[in-house]
């Protein structure tokens, strides 16, 4: 059970982004994926998710040993795959509320109907945990929401959703120290044994809350470096310099 990346390219507007990268994320396990701004990590969360901005000219992404780089993004997420945004969207006129109900009738088998108290009791749980007021339900999705805010949501759509593998795209940029503590938490309450976690960041901080199993450090399309959770304390005091020694 894994999910795998295997010599994966993808390019925008014809700029190769990503180039020949590997990466395995068994479940059970947090990956974090470090490297300089431009080095193609928001992209490979973005191209395993589905998004249509990428074009993909090799490689493949394998959920479970399946190939899913064909699929759709809807086809992918109810597969399993979760994003996380850096820069949620706002969607006027779209509820909270309405939205997770959306999404979970959608995997639900055809005939059967989302059970309405049980989706409440579930949501208004989790957004206890995730100290986040109930009238966030009948807000519009993340219209209006502060940065803090929408980052809560986002990590609120990721536990009603449950998936197998969760891609969190710097999902710490403009969070308080707060309310990245309460994120933390929400995603340390989702590890399991049968989930698996890539964690964008740039700073070692989230990871001070959130711990890797392994951190990954990525440059030019490429993974470069592979470690335990003391190399993003490494990056912290010494940053990328032994990349200009190994160009």
């Amino acid at each position: 059970m894994s999910l795998t990346i295997e010599n994966l390219q993808a390019s925008v507007d014809g700029t190769p982004i990503l180039k020949g990268l590997n990466l395995e994320i068994p479940a059970g396990e947090v990956h974090a994926i470090m490297g300089p701004n431009g080095s193609g990590k928001s992209t490979l969360s973005k191209v395993i998710a589905g998004h249509d901005d990428y074009d993909v000219t090799g490689g493949k992404v394998l959920l479970d040993g399946v190939d899913i780089a064909e699929l759709e993004v809807d086809e992918r997420s109810r597969a399993g795959i979760f994003l996380a945004f850096q820069y949620p969207a706002e969607v006027p006129g779209v509820s909270n509320a309405n939205f997770l109900r959306a999404a979970l009738q959608a995997r639900m088998p055809d005939g059967e109907e989302l059970d309405a108290v049980e989706f409440y009791q579930s949501m208004y749980a989790k957004m206890d945990e995730l100290e986040m007021d109930r009238k966030f339900t009948k807000r519009a999705v993340n219209e209006g929401f502060s940065g803090g805010e929408k980052k809560r949501n986002e990590i609120l759509q990721m536990m009603m959703l449950d998936p197998r593998y969760a891609l969190l795209d710097e999902t710490d940029s403009g969070l308080d120290i707060d309310a990245l503590k309460v994120v933390a938490k929400g995603v340390n309450s989702m590890r399991s044994p049968q989930r698996g976690f890539l964690v964008i960041t740039h700073y070692q901080r989230l990871l001070d809350y959130i711990k890797p199993d392994v951190v990954h450090v990525m440059s030019d399309g490429q993974i470069v470096k592979s470690g335990g959770a003391e190399l993003a304390l490494e990056l912290e005091k010494n940053g990328y310099d032994f990349l200009k020694q190994t160009a």
